[in-house]
């Protein structure tokens, strides 16, 4: 069995969704694992990584929703150190890591899924989701 460690690295510009998808179905490829899983981690404490629709005004809709459920306006303990507790918030609700099947050497993902980093605490220069391909 192989055991690939990779990487994928993006700049954000504020709060926004990245579409990853044709990025990490690359790596995959290049790794030449056919069968196995590819483990997505974002070591990030504001940002998150979602499996979902890529349809026109969903990207959009995703950041509401979250400033909806997460509002920035609230009086957060943790806003007292760099304000930015509803960027935790949401990071720790929605989760930092996926696992996608890996069949025929490509991502085994839904109809309309697509790997998707969520950043909520923009603009950062450098963002990095880890990539580990095992398989065969």
């Amino acid at each position: 069995m192989k055991v690939l460690t990779d990487k994928v690295t993006f700049s954000t510009s504020d709060e926004e969704v990245k579409d990853l998808t044709k990025e990490v179905q690359r790596k995959v490829k290049e790794s030449g694992v056919e069968e196995g899983i590819c483990l997505l981690f974002a070591p990030h404490a504001t940002g998150v990584l979602i499996l979902n629709e890529n349809e026109e005004g969903i990207k959009q809709d995703y950041l509401k929703a979250l400033n909806k459920i997460v509002p920035k306006e609230k009086d957060w303990s943790h806003d007292r150190i760099d304000n930015n507790a509803h960027a935790h918030i949401k990071s720790a609700l929605v989760g930092t890591d996926r696992t996608v099947p890996i069949t025929d050497g490509k991502l085994d993902l839904g109809t309309w899924q697509n790997v998707f980093f969520i950043e909520t605490d923009g603009p950062r220069r450098k963002r990095t989701v880890k990539l580990k391909l095992l398989g065969e």
